[in-house]
Protein backbone atom coordinates (compact mmCIF):
# COMPACT_ATOMS: atom_id res chain seq x y z
CA UNK A 1 0.00 0.00 0.00
CA UNK A 2 1.33 3.67 -1.12
CA UNK A 3 0.43 6.90 -0.67
CA UNK A 4 0.39 9.76 -2.75
CA UNK A 5 3.76 12.06 -2.96
CA UNK A 6 2.91 15.54 -3.72
CA UNK A 7 3.57 15.18 -7.27
CA UNK A 8 0.75 12.39 -7.69
CA UNK A 9 -1.63 15.43 -5.96
CA UNK A 10 -3.74 18.71 -7.40
CA UNK A 11 -5.59 20.99 -6.13
CA UNK A 12 -9.07 19.84 -5.90
CA UNK A 13 -8.33 16.40 -5.87
CA UNK A 14 -10.90 14.71 -3.62
CA UNK A 15 -11.20 11.37 -1.10
CA UNK A 16 -13.74 9.93 0.99
CA UNK A 17 -14.18 7.58 3.93
CA UNK A 18 -17.89 6.71 5.29
CA UNK A 19 -18.96 4.91 8.63
CA UNK A 20 -22.04 4.88 9.99
CA UNK A 21 -21.67 5.70 14.19
CA UNK A 22 -22.80 2.87 16.64
CA UNK A 23 -23.31 2.82 20.13
CA UNK A 24 -20.46 0.75 20.36
CA UNK A 25 -18.07 3.01 18.74
CA UNK A 26 -19.05 5.78 21.06
CA UNK A 27 -18.42 3.47 24.35
CA UNK A 28 -14.82 2.47 22.51
CA UNK A 29 -13.67 6.01 21.79
CA UNK A 30 -15.38 6.92 25.59
CA UNK A 31 -13.31 4.04 26.54
CA UNK A 32 -9.84 4.70 24.88
CA UNK A 33 -10.14 8.17 25.75
CA UNK A 34 -11.45 8.35 29.01
CA UNK A 35 -13.85 11.14 27.85
CA UNK A 36 -17.13 9.71 29.89
CA UNK A 37 -18.91 12.99 29.63
CA UNK A 38 -22.45 11.72 30.18
CA UNK A 39 -23.32 13.88 27.18
CA UNK A 40 -22.57 10.74 25.10
CA UNK A 41 -23.14 7.75 27.32
CA UNK A 42 -26.27 8.66 29.78
CA UNK A 43 -29.61 8.90 27.80
CA UNK A 44 -31.30 10.18 30.85
CA UNK A 45 -28.78 12.75 31.49
CA UNK A 46 -28.50 13.65 27.86
CA UNK A 47 -32.43 14.26 27.55
CA UNK A 48 -31.94 17.44 29.47
CA UNK A 49 -29.21 18.78 27.50
CA UNK A 50 -29.26 21.26 25.03
CA UNK A 51 -29.39 18.43 22.29
CA UNK A 52 -31.79 16.25 23.96
CA UNK A 53 -30.24 13.07 23.95
CA UNK A 54 -26.56 11.44 24.15
CA UNK A 55 -24.01 12.57 20.85
CA UNK A 56 -21.20 10.81 20.06
CA UNK A 57 -17.84 12.80 20.66
CA UNK A 58 -16.92 15.59 18.37
CA UNK A 59 -13.26 14.08 18.31
CA UNK A 60 -14.47 10.79 16.49
CA UNK A 61 -15.90 12.18 13.62
CA UNK A 62 -12.63 13.69 13.50
CA UNK A 63 -11.07 10.30 13.66
CA UNK A 64 -12.52 9.79 10.29
CA UNK A 65 -10.80 12.66 8.77
CA UNK A 66 -7.78 10.61 10.13
CA UNK A 67 -8.48 7.55 8.02
CA UNK A 68 -9.11 9.70 4.92
CA UNK A 69 -5.56 11.46 5.72
CA UNK A 70 -3.41 8.47 6.55
CA UNK A 71 -5.58 5.70 4.32
CA UNK A 72 -6.96 7.30 1.08
CA UNK A 73 -5.35 10.90 0.42
CA UNK A 74 -2.03 11.07 0.53
CA UNK A 75 -2.85 7.58 2.44
CA UNK A 76 0.24 5.38 3.71
CA UNK A 77 2.85 7.61 4.71
CA UNK A 78 1.34 10.60 5.09
CA UNK A 79 2.38 12.97 8.46
CA UNK A 80 -0.72 14.69 9.49
CA UNK A 81 0.99 18.04 10.88
CA UNK A 82 -2.18 20.30 12.22
CA UNK A 83 -5.52 20.01 11.99
CA UNK A 84 -7.91 23.44 13.23
CA UNK A 85 -11.71 22.03 13.71
CA UNK A 86 -15.35 23.05 13.99
CA UNK A 87 -18.54 21.32 15.48
CA UNK A 88 -20.88 22.65 13.68
CA UNK A 89 -23.82 20.13 14.37
CA UNK A 90 -24.40 16.87 16.58
CA UNK A 91 -23.37 13.23 15.39
CA UNK A 92 -25.91 10.46 17.07
CA UNK A 93 -25.74 7.32 16.80
CA UNK A 94 -27.09 5.25 13.85
CA UNK A 95 -25.74 8.28 11.76
CA UNK A 96 -23.94 7.68 8.83
CA UNK A 97 -20.66 10.03 8.42
CA UNK A 98 -18.85 11.15 5.18
CA UNK A 99 -15.45 12.43 5.78
CA UNK A 100 -13.82 14.25 2.73
CA UNK A 101 -10.84 15.76 2.31
CA UNK A 102 -9.67 17.71 -0.54
CA UNK A 103 -6.43 19.33 -1.56
CA UNK A 104 -6.56 23.19 -1.79
CA UNK A 105 -3.02 24.21 -1.18
CA UNK A 106 0.18 22.85 -2.43
CA UNK A 107 3.59 23.95 -1.24
CA UNK A 108 5.82 21.51 -3.02
CA UNK A 109 9.00 23.06 -1.64
CA UNK A 110 8.43 22.23 1.86
CA UNK A 111 6.48 18.62 0.77
CA UNK A 112 3.37 20.18 2.34
CA UNK A 113 -0.60 19.82 1.40
CA UNK A 114 -3.37 21.73 2.93
CA UNK A 115 -6.47 19.69 2.66
CA UNK A 116 -10.00 20.93 3.41
CA UNK A 117 -11.51 18.67 5.60
CA UNK A 118 -15.41 18.06 5.74
CA UNK A 119 -17.39 15.81 7.73
CA UNK A 120 -21.28 15.40 6.62
CA UNK A 121 -24.24 13.28 8.11
CA UNK A 122 -26.75 11.07 5.93
CA UNK A 123 -29.17 13.99 5.30
CA UNK A 124 -25.95 16.29 3.81
CA UNK A 125 -25.73 18.11 7.08
CA UNK A 126 -21.73 19.61 7.63
CA UNK A 127 -21.10 18.48 11.15
CA UNK A 128 -17.66 18.82 11.24
CA UNK A 129 -15.26 21.13 9.16
CA UNK A 130 -11.55 22.82 8.79
CA UNK A 131 -8.56 22.36 7.19
CA UNK A 132 -5.57 20.06 7.64
CA UNK A 133 -2.01 20.32 6.95
CA UNK A 134 0.07 17.33 6.42
CA UNK A 135 3.20 15.92 4.67
CA UNK A 136 2.74 13.47 2.09
CA UNK A 137 4.90 10.27 1.25
CA UNK A 138 8.25 10.75 -0.56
Amino acid sequence: MKGFTINDLSIGQEASFTKTISETDVYLFAGITGDINPAHLNEEYAKNTFFKGRIAHGMLSAGLISAVLGVHMPGPGTIYLSQTLNFLAPVRMGDTITATGKVVEMIPEKNRVKIETICTNQDGVVVTKGEAMVMPPK
